[in-house]
C-alpha cells in the first residue's frame, strides 16, 4: 500500500470570491487553510506523499516544510485537470491509493483520514460529500486511476455517475469533519460555530474580523 494525497490549489487571487474578503484576507485565509490540511495529513503518518498541484507562488515555505511534491498547474483550467497532472507522477512512483482533498476542508483529524482509508478495497472509489451533499470533500481511488474525476459540475452526483462506468466498488463516506468545508459565508459561520479545533478557529476569526 502506497498512498498519496493530492491537493489542488488555485492561485489565491482567484479563490474564495464568495467569502467577500479583501485580497489580503483571502490570501491569509487560504494559506491558513492549506497549511492546516497539509499539517494534519503529514502528522497522521498514514500518507506516503502529499502532492500540491498549483501555480500559487506564495506557498513554497509550506511545501518545503512538509516535504510535499509540487506539480505546476500553469493553466489552472479545472480541478479535474489538476488531478490529472498528478496522475503520471503517481503511476511512475507506483502509488496504489490516491486521495484528493481540497484546501478548504481543514477540520478533520488523523482518525478521520484512517476511517476514509479503511473504506477502501482492491478496486474501489470512496466519495465523501460536503455537508450539503453537493460538492466532493474527499475522493479516494484504489487504484489511483480507477475512475475519471468529475469536479466542477455539482461534483458529488457526477462523481458517482463517473465511477459507475468503471469496474469498482463505490462507497459514500459519511465522515462529519471531512464534510465541513468553507465555500461561502454561510459555511464560514457554520464551521466557526462548530468550533472544531478551537485554536485554529480562533485564527480564522482573527483573519475575517
Amino acid at each position: 500500500m502506497k498512498t498519496s494525497v493530492i491537493i489542488p490549489v488555485k492561485s489565491f487571487q482567484k479563490s474564495k470570491s464568495r467569502l467577500q474578503l479583501t485580497e489580503q484576507k483571502t490570501n491569509e485565509l487560504c494559506r491558513l487553510l492549506l497549511e492546516e490540511v497539509v499539517k494534519t495529513v503529514s502528522e497522521s503518518g498514514l500518507i506516503d506523499k502529499i502532492i500540491v498541484v498549483t501555480n500559487e507562488e506564495g506557498i513554497t515555505d509550506i511545501i518545503n516544510r512538509y516535504e510535499c511534491k509540487k506539480i505546476e498547474d500553469v493553466n489552472e483550467r479545472s480541478v479535474n485537470d489538476a488531478v490529472g497532472l498528478a496522475e503520471s507522477y503517481l503511476r511512475e512512483n507506483k502509488f496504489t491509493h490516491s486521495i484528493v482533498l481540497p484546501l478548504d476542508v481543514p477540520f478533520f483529524y488523523s482518525e478521520d483520514l484512517k476511517k476514509l482509508l479503511d473504506f477502501s478495497k482492491d478496486r474501489s472509489v470512496v466519495i465523501v460529500p460536503s455537508r450539503h451533499f453537493d460538492g466532493t470533500n474527499a475522493l479516494l481511488r484504489t487504484p489511483i486511476d480507477s475512475m475519471k474525476p468529475r469536479y466542477d459540475e455539482g461534483s458529488f452526483s457526477f462523481q458517482i455517475e463517473s465511477a459507475k462506468n468503471f469496474d469498482v466498488d463505490i462507497s459514500i463516506g459519511i465522515i462529519f469533519r471531512l464534510m465541513l468545508d468553507i465555500d461561502n459565508t454561510e459555511d464560514l459561520d457554520f464551521v466557526i460555530k462548530q468550533n472544531i479545533k478551537p485554536d485554529f478557529c480562533e485564527k480564522i476569526r482573527r483573519i475575517i474580523e
